[in-house]
Order: structure tokens, then sequence, then C-alpha cells
């Protein structure tokens, strides 16, 4: 795998979209002309289940196609799942948590369990956004995965806003203009707020 390569791990539950998450990640990025791969990992599926998927992102093509165990960017959609030690697998010192929260990084912080007592995890690296809060007021349903990635798009150079909004464009163009501009609206207000 290249040195360049940048990888996401996007940790949901059924049904909050965690796999179009990682889609709009990729479809982003090649937006802004760069190699990208989304894939999930399927186990058995079902509604409020945890789910996880992978976006890599890269100047150079993508060989790899095996999950991804030390994430660069680790992004949680429902903030019930931090106690579970293993949503920091293979996190370092230097990943970013994006988590969908009302709560400070301090308070995210003491709330999430590291696999062993080296692994650092610094609460200068947790960005809170109340994903969850901008959804149900702007898109009407607790859909946060358009919403999260906006302060993913932020808080890293992976993909600009104007790409995210253009893949959100795309990728959810069959289920109506109304439904597309609540959430380019949501993706707007955090972007600019949080």
């Amino acid at each position: 795998m290249s040195f360049s390569t940048t990888q996401v791990r996007v940790h949901g539950r059924g049904g909050q979209g965690v796999v179009t998450a990682t889609e709009l990640i990729a479809l982003a990025a090649t937006f802004d002309g760069q190699e990208a791969q989304a894939f999930p990992f399927f186990g058995v599926e079902r509604s409020g289940a945890p789910v996880v998927s992978f976006a890599r992102i890269s100047k150079q093509p993508i060989k790899t196609r095996e999950q991804i165990y030390r994430p660069d960017y680790l992004i949680i959609q429902d903030e019930t799942l931090i106690g579970d030690k293993n949503i920091l697998a293979g996190a370092h010192n230097q990943t970013k948590i994006i988590i969908n929260s009302t709560l400070s990084p301090a308070e995210i912080k003491k709330q999430l369990k590291p696999l062993s007592p080296k692994d650092k995890i610094y609460e200068k690296n947790i960005i809170c956004t109340p994903a969850t809060v901008v959804a149900l007021e702007v898109i009407g349903k607790n859909l946060v995965n358009t919403v999260i990635l906006s302060a993913l798009a932020k808080n890293s150079s992976l993909f600009s806003l104007d790409s995210l909004k253009k893949a959100v464009r795309l990728k959810l163009a069959s289920k109506g203009k109304a439904i597309v501009e609540k959430n380019l609206k949501a993706i707007k207000l955090v972007y600019e707020k949080y």
C-alpha cells in the first residue's frame, strides 16, 4: 500500500447509512481527482446492529482490498457505540475521531476504551458534531451519514465541500429533489456552524 493512502473506517448501526457514507466519501474524493474505494464489512445485518464500512483515498492507484486495520479517520455515527473497545481497534495517536455527539471532546475521551493502555487517544483529535440534532431539525429523520461527512470535509483535506455536495446530489438523486435539498442544507449547516 502506498504511503499516501488515507484510510477511513465508519462505524454505525444498521439503517443509518454507514455503507452509503463510505460510498459518498469515495465518490467525493474521485470528484476531486483522487483514486478511491469503498467497501462494507458484512456480518449478520439487521436494523440497529453495529455495522462497519471502509474507504481508502489516494493520489495513486489503490491495489489493496483488505479491511482497514489502522484508520487515519474513524467516524462514529452512533454515540452509543463508543463504549465498545473494538471501535478503537487500530487507532493510533494521529487518528482523527469524528463522532456524532453533543458532548465535548473531553467527555468523549473519558468514555473511549482503547484496546491497550499504550494506545493513546488525544482529545485534540476528537471532533464532536451534533449530527443527530441537525438531521432531525433539517432532514426530519435521524439519518446522519451525509451530515457527519460534512464534519469530515471540514476537518480534513480528503475532499472539498463542493465535491461532497456533488456526490450527495448524484447518490441521493433517486430519493427525490426534496430529500437531496434537505441533505445539502444540513451539510452546509454543519460545515459553517460546527
